[in-house]
This record gives C-alpha cells, sequence and structure tokens, in this order.
C-alpha cells in the first residue's frame, strides 16, 4: 500500500492530453475533406494529427504515438484544424463501434495519407495561412500486420492490477519519455481484457515511465477513477532494447478516493 500511495502523489499531475491552443495570428490553419475508399464520407469520425518534431512517424500497425491534435469530422468527412506552425502527419479512424481516443480496432474504417511508394505524405503548415489538402479517399479496414520477421516488434508487456492485487479490465498503459511523467505521453496500448494483461508498443529500444489511467487524455482523476503506474516510491525505468519485448512488468493502480474539501 505504501508503494501504491507513493506513486499517487508522483502521478497526480497526469497528462495534459491533447492541446488546445487558441487562436491567434501566430496559428495556422489545415482544412480537408476525408473519405473512405469507396467515396463514402468518414462521416463523424476523428482527425489525428502528429506533430513531426513531437516524435516518430505514426505506424498504427505497429504502435500507437499519442497524436497531438484531435478533430472531429462532420456529417461529410470535412475538417478544419487550427495548430500551431509545422509539419504534420495526418491519420483518421472512423470507428464501426464507440467513440475511442486511442488506437484503431480491427475493421474501423482508418486513413493514413501515403504517396505512391507508400510514404506518409507530410503536410507544413504556416502561421497566418491555411493548407487546404483537398479530399482524400484513403480510409479502409483497419487490420493489424502480423510482424514478418522474429524481433521486428519492440514492446513492454504486464497486467495493471488492483490494490487487492486483482486484474483490472478496461486500463490503458502510457509510455513517457521523462520520469516527471507531465504532459502529453508519447505512446498508449490498447485497453487491457479481463486478464488485466496489456502490451504497449513503442517504435524503438529507449528507457520508459508507465502509467496507468482509464481514460484517454489528461486532467485531474475523479473518485473511483484508477490512477497508478510501474516503480515503488518513484517511477521506475523500463529498459527496452529494439526489437524484443520485455515482460512481467505488471502496474499497480487504486481506485481514486478523491480530493478533500481543502484540496
Amino acid at each position: 500500500m505504501k508503494r501504491i500511495c507513493s506513486l499517487v502523489l508522483t502521478l497526480a499531475v497526469l497528462c495534459t492530453g491533447i492541446s488546445a491552443l487558441a487562436a491567434d495570428a501566430g496559428m495556422g490553419r489545415i482544412m480537408g475533406t476525408l473519405q473512405k475508399k469507396s467515396g463514402e464520407p468518414m462521416a463523424n469520425g476523428t482527425l489525428f494529427l502528429f506533430y513531426e518534431k513531437s516524435g516518430p512517424p505514426p505506424a498504427p500497425e505497429k504502435y500507437w504515438r499519442v497524436p497531438d491534435e484531435i478533430v472531429p469530422l462532420d456529417a461529410n468527412g470535412k475538417f478544419v484544424a487550427e495548430v500551431r506552425p509545422g509539419t504534420y502527419y495526418l491519420g483518421a479512424i472512423k470507428r464501426i463501434a464507440g467513440e475511442e481516443l486511442g488506437a484503431p480496432n480491427e475493421g474501423d474504417y482508418f486513413l493514413a495519407n501515403r504517396d505512391e511508394k507508400g510514404n506518409l505524405r507530410k503536410y507544413t503548415v504556416k502561421a497566418g495561412e491555411t493548407k487546404d489538402i483537398g479530399t482524400l479517399a484513403q480510409g479502409k479496414p483497419f487490420k493489424r500486420e502480423k510482424a514478418a520477421a522474429k524481433g521486428s516488434v519492440t514492446a513492454i508487456e504486464g497486467t495493471v492490477l488492483d490494490e487487492g492485487g486483482k486484474p483490472v479490465a478496461g486500463a490503458l498503459v502510457f509510455a513517457f519519455v521523462s520520469p516527471t511523467m507531465v504532459g502529453k505521453p508519447l505512446f498508449a496500448s490498447e485497453r487491457t481484457g479481463r486478464d488485466g494483461k496489456y502490451l504497449l508498443r513503442v517504435d524503438e529500444g529507449g528507457t520508459y515511465y508507465l502509467k496507468s489511467r482509464e481514460v484517454y487524455g489528461g486532467g485531474a482523476p475523479k473518485a473511483g477513477e484508477i490512477i497508478g503506474g510501474y516503480g515503488e516510491k518513484e517511477p521506475a525505468p523500463v529498459k527496452v532494447e529494439a526489437g524484443k519485448t520485455v515482460k512481467g512488468i505488471d502496474l499497480n493502480v487504486i481506485h481514486f478516493k478523491g480530493r478533500g474539501p481543502n484540496q
């Protein structure tokens, strides 16, 4: 219990989630229309923008990089996103069920804009300008590619456990590159099943710090939500080698009781 309580103090300041930037003259805009390959709009789906300097190119078949901007698509698949100047990768999901903000599930319509050689396209947005990318009709049912070669996946796996040592279903595990774990995480797992097991894929070897929540995004936890991470008195590093999976990294969480009247 001491281990869990100390983690709560460290993890009370959680990721601030997707950046919300105020509109001003220093911002740029990107707009367009997203469709399925059939030409149907990805109606009421979700656009994800990944700032090039924030991390590796997105590769949902191998890992889920947490996006820098999330923008809803309208009933016609159209969007307008206000962003800080810079270069972005683009992706979008049209769910077949639910409204999850994380990685696409099997069967969801997923769009990743690629060129003729299969490389992800980049879009550079300048301050005070609007970039219209036109209509992209590349959405198709998502299917996670199985690694063809042994050791091609780099990952961390384990179990999310509650105060009584029981597995927690529906939990997410996030990977940070800093032990402070403040701000946006770099990678996120899919939700745990009834056995509490998670698989957190990353792009390459390195050192990561893990925390678990059941909500995607930031903000203070609400009463009853789970919160916790890996480490005892302080967040412990998890070292991963490229092409290998580190196993047995269990995360201990508690159900947050809420803040007192003076907090």
